[in-house]
């Protein structure tokens, strides 16, 4: 079964190649026409709940099956790392026929631990997730007289000390009516139109219909069990069925059978093809993203300012002549300059762990390139959520591709730190081969067993474990070796001021210079916990998160932020006369992952308040890790890289410090 999964995400892949030769279509997809008579494809997803967060397939519920049996649908490896599961359904439309009362199934007498199995999953509140057309079914409610959005239905309701069940669906198609013999002039205007393919197509100078809308209400009724004795799958049901949402009235109870029903009735409507996610796309709360993003410009202003002052001082010679200024004026800047003048025997002095340093800031570069492009190709519409799991899907492939930039930058750093020795490149690329993806893999193993034991659908099957595994061996690995040597062949960065033999040591501070480095974090973090929000809730909470043009404007604004702040800490610290700054401004801006672990929790603690379990706990704890440690080294990284380029210039300027320059073997000339 995994082999057809994975066969068939070959095969829509090609399918998408090869259609892109024709254009594309934003948000995506192409619209399907369906003739009059034409039967629906009504598919059922795993069941979810924000409570638990672990994902079990509808079937494994005493639920109604399909008469050919239950089949998988093709998904992508995003979605099957999301833990969706794709299955056929017993429920049969046909376009656009209104149908009602009709008998779907009734069960086997409710063993006692189908029984127990069903209460559990109405105490969790698991919803069941049906899609029809690639639409999934939205149930609305109202809540003071606000219409609520949700995506599905739950199992059932808990009413007193009694368990009910929705047994009788109501669903609404909603269908755009075409007349026109060529679709692409219906559903598209301008530009967007001519991407559509209708040569060749020969049902197109048939009318037909577009599925725009897919709502469902879900009812507990109370049939009657022995007038369906002897009914059969798609008969009409002997008697009227009212669906009232307000009442319930189906209590299941042990060694009794259940019988389910649905009718379904097509409406026209006037949303067009192109508008039909706008019921789940509809934007809430703009004006906190807009909020979000002015609170970090005053953020980097702030910084930025700091920023300033620290360059007009560093290049007062570009700015004046060093002999032009009097006594008082040299005084001033030589007071200013004293502590980088002591330490600039030091500044380039070889870190300790200087090739797990270099590992992390490859990793770092790699997964920072990733968050970029995919990033990037979200805003521009190639990630739509029409597509369950493409945004994992293409993080995924975009980060092996980019091992090549993550060998080529961790040899080249471990080269300048080495003073262009190519001794240990090699390892070095193993590392940042290895070093991410083994921590990423080690946690996900620990979740997976957890998860395996509960039987949830979110657990990676084996198999999909080695094909994650292969394409990175055969991938990603090849690339980053590819990389480091590259990187090996490059010419190496060459310091301005060579290291002096004896280690200056450190004057003693007042406060430790850590908890500088630590306490840096809250600024990046505050130009993103807003936004950060919106991304759990899309994560844990079964929303859907499209706004990446936000999302994208947020994420440079971070980079900008971990720059500034990794920069101000770096000569700070060398004012001090500390020479020890390459972990201190990795970690300066890579300290933000510790105030989003934190805030992590805190979600977890009023946000999901309701998990239920350890395992569900240890499940989102382990995946916030996961999260924090990537975002601490895409932070670090980017801290690092913007700390080097400063220190290098400010102490390629040593003909107006007056440094002290020092040969080969560390004699002050």
């Amino acid at each position: 079964m995994d082999y057809f999964y994975h066969f068939n995400i070959w095969v829509l892949t090609l399918s998408l190649i090869y259609h892109s030769g024709y254009g594309f279509y934003l948000p995506g997809g192409y619209p399907h026409k369906y003739s009059v008579g034409e039967a629906l494809s009504v598919k059922m997803n795993s069941i979810t709940s924000i409570d638990t967060q672990m994902p079990f397939s509808y079937y494994s519920l005493p639920f109604c099956q399909p008469l050919d049996g239950i089949k998988y649908s093709a998904e992508n490896l995003g979605g099957l790392l999301m833990g969706d599961r794709i299955e056929n359904s017993p429920y049969r439309f046909r376009m656009p026929v209104n149908e009602s009362e009709i008998f779907l199934c009734r069960t086997e007498p409710l063993s006692a631990g189908n029984y127990n199995l069903l209460k559990k999953r109405i105490d969790e509140m698991y919803q069941v997730n049906l899609i029809l057309d690639n639409l999934p079914a939205i149930r609305y409610t109202k809540k003071e007289a606000y219409p609520i959005r949700w995506t599905g239905y739950p199992v059932g309701i808990k009413v007193q000390e009694s368990y009910y069940v929705f047994n009788h669906l109501k669903f609404t198609v909603l269908v755009s009516k075409d007349e026109e013999a060529n679709v692409a002039r219906v559903i598209g205007t301008g530009d967007a139109a001519e991407v559509i393919p209708t040569i060749g197509n020969e049902r197109s100078d048939i009318p037909g219909y577009m599925v725009v809308g897919f709502e469902v209400v879900p009812c507990s009724f109370m049939h009657n069990v022995q007038s369906v004795k002897n009914s059969k799958m798609y008969d009409k049901y002997p008697s009227p069925i009212k669906c009232d949402p307000t009442t319930v009235a189906m209590p299941i109870k042990e060694n009794e059978s259940i019988v389910f029903t649905y009718e379904v009735t097509f409406e026209e409507s006037d949303i067009k093809w192109p508008s039909r996610w706008d019921a789940y796309l509809k934007m809430e709360g703009s004006k906190v993203h807009w909020f979000s993003i002015v609170n970090s410009l005053m953020v980097i202003t702030f910084l930025s300012g700091i920023v300033l002052v620290i360059f007009l001082r560093t290049v007062r010679r570009d700015l004046t002549s060093y002999e032009e200024l009097d006594n008082e004026a040299k005084a001033q800047v030589n007071e200013e300059l004293s502590g980088l003048k002591l330490v600039a025997g030091d500044v380039f002095r070889a870190p300790t762990n200087a090739s797990l340093l270099c590992v992390m800031v490859g990793d770092g570069v790699q997964i920072l390139g990733m968050a970029v492009v995919t990033i990037v190709f979200a805003a521009l519409g190639f990630m739509s959520p029409l597509y369950r799991g493409t945004l994992i899907t293409g993080m995924l492939i975009f980060y092996m591709i980019l091992g090549v930039a993550a060998g080529y930058v961790a040899v080249r750093l471990w080269r300048t730190i080495g003073c262009g020795d190519h001794k240990g490149w090699v390892s070095v690329s193993w590392g940042a081969a290895c070093f991410f993806p083994g921590t990423a893999f080690f946690i996900l193993t620990i979740l997976n067993f957890l998860m395996w034991g509960s039987h949830s659908t979110g657990a990676i099957p084996f198999s999909l474990f080695v094909n994650l595994i292969l394409p990175w061996f055969c991938i990603s690995v090849p690339l980053t070796l590819i990389g480091g040597y590259f990187g090996a062949k490059a010419p190496h960065i060459e310091y301005p001021v060579r290291a002096s033999q004896i280690p200056r040591e450190i004057p003693a501070q007042k406060y430790p210079s850590w908890l500088l480095v630590l306490g840096a974090g809250t600024l990046p973090f505050g130009t993103l916990f807003i936004e950060l929000f919106f991304i759990m809730s899309s994560i844990w909470m079964g929303r859907v998160y499209y706004v990446f043009g936000f999302l994208l404007i947020v994420f440079i604004l971070l980079v900008v932020v971990c720059a500034e702040v990794s920069l101000v800490l770096t000569y700070m610290h060398l004012g001090f006369e500390d020479w020890k700054w390459w972990w201190k401004s990795f970690f300066a801006s890579g300290s933000v992952a510790i105030y989003i672990f934190l805030y992590s929790i805190n979600y977890l603690v009023f946000d999901l308040k309701s998990l239920s379990g350890p395992i569900s706990a240890t499940v989102y704890l382990g995946y916030s890790l996961l999260m924090a440690v990537a975002i601490m080294f895409a932070t670090g990284t980017v801290g690092f890289l913007s700390s080097f380029w400063f220190v290098h210039y400010l102490f390629s300027s040593v003909d107006w410090i007056e440094l002290p320059k020092f040969g080969s073997f560390g004699e002050q000339k």
